[in-house]
């Protein structure tokens, strides 16, 4: 199953949303690959020095990643793509031909919108990077039942 998160820039919360879930893939020995994007994002741009810091607390090195554009190309080889705010959702879907795209907090069950940390302190970044890992510990346990399902 190949993940896709999205958010605005891709320097805070969509890489350490694929990062967090491709740790939770690794743990749980599932088939979920992760990426991630923006939707207005500066290409080429590192990940921000809080979101580095907060994702080491979780024993992940942001330090190479690098942001990308969401464009046709990287949107038509997910499988599912999860962004972090409904509005997000919208413009996603509004590209067309883009299939299964949800909110992350619409898809784990929470229903809420994951706050842009972004020009924030460290505790607001650490307060995203946790939000997001308890999502995607719910999410985790739908993808692998839909995997298990045969719909990825």
């Amino acid at each position: 199953m190949n993940v896709l998160f999205i958010c605005t820039g891709n320097t805070c919360r969509s890489p350490m949303a694929a990062a967090l879930m491709a740790k939770i893939s690794e743990e749980n020995d599932m088939q979920v690959y992760c990426d991630s994007a923006g939707i207005m994002a500066d290409t080429g741009a590192p990940a921000s020095e809080n979101a580095q810091k907060a994702m080491k607390r979780y024993g992940i090195d942001l330090s190479s990643h690098r942001a990308k554009q969401a464009d046709g190309e990287i949107l038509s080889a997910a499988d599912l793509v999860l962004t972090m705010t409904e509005g997000q959702k919208m413009m996603v879907s509004a590209l067309g031909g883009v299939k299964n795209v949800y909110t992350l907090g619409e898809y784990s069950g929470c229903g809420y919108d994951v706050p842009d940390p972004f020009g924030g302190d460290i505790g607001e970044y650490e307060e995203t990077a946790e939000a997001i890992y308890d999502m995607l510990t719910d999410a985790a346990e739908r993808m692998q039942d839909e995997i298990d399902d045969g719909k990825y």
